[in-house]
Order: structure tokens, then C-alpha cells, then sequence
């Protein structure tokens, strides 16, 4: 999500993919945080982030709360859990999880308004 939001703006990658790696499943499989929200996040943060604490945040936190805000209205939450109705912390709700049709039907959801709302926050 990182990479494609990233490389659809003109934005250099470098080690996104590497980065982002570990925020699928709600943190590493852990439920929380969506992966591709977090993805989206990120990738405003290429954009509009501070360099050094000295610097003025509001650029990237504005973009950042609109994401998170409008991801939430459009799916009803930023959770992981209560996204795909699963528990991926445990090896056997894993299995599950990549055993039904979530990944399909929830997690490429996910991911498509992810993108588009970073998209559309890079464009303003």
C-alpha cells in the first residue's frame, strides 16, 4: 500500500516496502491498526512529514486525521479485528483467515480505499 500510494505521487520509495512490511495484520498480525491505513499514513508522511522535531507537523497530522477519519466512516473502522471479524494473533486464527475469502473480501477493501484516500490527500 506504502509503495503504490507512494509511487503514484512521484514519491522516492527507497525501503518503503521493507518498512511497511510488518504493519499487515494489525501490527505484525496483532489486530490492531489497519495495515493499509497505517500504509497511507506513511506515505503522507514522505510527503508532508518533518525532517527534525523543529519542524511544523500540522501538514502531515491534518492529511493524516482525514485519512484516519474518512477511512473509518467509509468501513466502519481502523481496527483490524473488527474489520475482518478475526483474531490473526494466534496461529490458528491465521490459518483461518487465509483459509476463508477476508483477505478477498475485506482486506482488498481495505487496501483499495487506503490508497485512494492517501491519493487523494498527496493531491492537496
Amino acid at each position: 500500500m506504502l509503495l503504490a500510494v507512494s509511487q503514484s505521487a512521484g514519491l522516492e520509495v527507497g525501503a518503503a516496502p521493507r518498512i511497511a512490511t510488518g504493519f499487515g495484520g494489525g501490527v505484525g498480525g496483532g489486530g490492531s491498526m489497519c495495515g493499509a491505513l497505517v500504509g497511507a499514513v506513511m506515505a503522507v508522511g514522505l510527503k508532508h512529514g518533518r525532517a527534525s522535531g523543529d519542524e511544523d507537523n500540522r501538514a502531515a497530522y491534518g492529511r493524516s486525521q482525514k485519512i484516519l477519519r474518512l477511512f473509518q466512516d467509509e468501513m466502519g473502522s481502523s481496527i483490524c479485528r473488527e474489520l475482518t471479524g478475526m483474531d490473526l494473533s494466534t496461529p490458528e486464527g491465521s490459518k483461518a483467515f487465509r483459509q476463508s475469502d477476508v483477505p478477498d473480501r475485506v482486506c482488498r477493501n481495505c487496501v483499495l480505499t487506503a490508497a485512494r484516500l492517501g491519493e487523494e490527500q498527496l493531491a492537496s
